[in-house]
């Protein structure tokens, strides 16, 4: 029997070398985090000087990459041309949460160009009007962006479990939406041509801890994260990458039992996690109102007032029995705080890391820590946005020319 041939065309191969070839100079420089110039681009990936100088130039000359201000400082030879991430494209990033709603836009340097934030309570809202205000957000957002800067993808972040491939949020307990399908809904809130991917809120926030920047590795690799607001939200990451589980929707902290006798949630159990350790919980134990900051929970607490005291000790108390059981199980000993636990990290984490010292088996040899996430609110717009930068980086001829 003749087997077909499976050699493709020199000029496919060519292609398809040269595909993977821009891919690896734009990754090489990305991942840097400090510009480097051809030389150092053709060390770093191998490549022949020549080669590596073409590739760094149809890059340059597509706008992907940008070349900075060469050395004032006086040395032999002529000085080389720095490169970095190019400025011209950007990527929309999209948040609704129980609390708010974002719109934010990412350049390929990590930078934050523009973006819009809005504070709200959104429990039981209706998913047509709360899109709509969304749609407002990133109008005005994308009216004030730079000239010419490109923006070549989107991603929206919701907190629940989400089925990404069908687009569907199935669950939101604390937005009280179920089954929702976003196609038609972002339809209206985006411009046309621009397609929007769903995404776990918790796990693209996650991402702005495992990336510094489009490309570019953070300093930790193998964390929880945990996402604060009116609820909880959790995410697995080893080797920066996030672990979403065989259907997705791995890392639902929030909704951990830690006391069974405990009040009813949302979500249709009782003693959740977030009944005792998300933002409207800490508020209500300390006796504020939801309108409240969690700075201000924090000022109290730090003067000493018994009912805000006692509020962080019981969010601490529920925080170090839900995530023992988590690093037990996972045996990731690094938990990084997003959200309103960020803001209330000082105080949480002195009771949290006592409990987990007592709670976590392997403690004894490796200490749990307790990190807090740094960089704006609504944490998962950006990692909406670095997720949709991905596709600039795994294929960068196709936005060449």
């Amino acid at each position: 029997m003749i087997q077909p041939s499976t050699d493709a065309p020199s000029g496919a191969r060519q292609s398809t070398l040269r595909t993977t070839n821009l891919a690896l100079v734009l990754r090489t420089v990305c991942a840097s985090a400090r510009p480097l110039s051809r030389s150092d681009v053709a060390v770093a990936t191998g490549m022949t000087r020549a080669t590596a100088a073409r590739l760094v130039d149809e890059l340059v000359a597509g706008a992907l990459l940008d070349e900075a201000e060469r050395d004032p400082l006086p040395r032999r030879g002529r000085p080389a041309t720095p490169l970095l991430p190019g400025a011209r494209f950007g990527a929309l990033g999209l948040h609704i949460d129980a609390g708010l709603l974002a719109a934010r836009v990412l350049d390929l340097r990590g930078r934050v160009v523009g973006e819009r934030v809005e504070q709200r309570d959104l429990r039981g809202s209706d998913p047509t009007g709360t899109f709509a205000r969304l749609g407002a957000l990133t109008a005005e957002l994308l009216a004030d962006l730079p000239a010419g800067l490109r923006v070549v993808g989107a991603g929206l972040a919701v907190p629940g479990v989400v089925d990404e491939a069908a687009g569907v949020l199935l669950r939101a307990p604390n937005l009280g939406w179920s089954d929702l399908g976003t196609a038609e809904l972002l339809h209206a809130c985006v411009p046309g041509g621009l397609e929007v991917v769903l995404g776990n809120e918790a796990d693209l926030a996650a991402r702005t801890v495992a990336d510094e920047a489009p490309g570019r590795a953070g300093p930790h690799r193998d964390f929880l994260y945990l996402s604060g607001q009116i609820g909880i939200g959790g995410a697995v990451v080893l080797d920066g990458q996030v672990v979403t589980g065989s259907s997705g929707w791995a890392g639902e902290v929030g909704h951990v039992c830690v006391d069974p006798g405990g009040p009813a949630c949302s979500c249709g159990s009782t003693g959740c996690l977030e009944l005792y350790a998300g933002r409207h919980a800490f508020l209500r134990a300390a006796g504020l109102p939801l309108e409240a900051t969690s700075g201000e929970l924090a000022e109290l607490a730090r003067a000493g007032d018994p009912a805000a005291a006692g509020a962080v000790e019981t969010g601490a108390w529920a925080l170090g029995v839900a995530l023992a059981g988590v690093v037990n199980v996972v045996g990731i000993p690094t938990v990084v705080l997003g959200g309103h636990l960020a803001e209330l990290a000082d105080l949480l984490r002195p009771p949290l890391e006592e409990h987990l010292a007592r709670r976590v088996l392997s403690a004894r040899w490796r200490r749990p820590r307790i990190l807090s996430a740094q960089g704006p609110s609504a944490a998962g717009a950006s990692g909406a946005a670095l997720r949709a930068l991905d596709q600039v980086l795994a294929d960068p001829a196709r936005w060449l020319g």
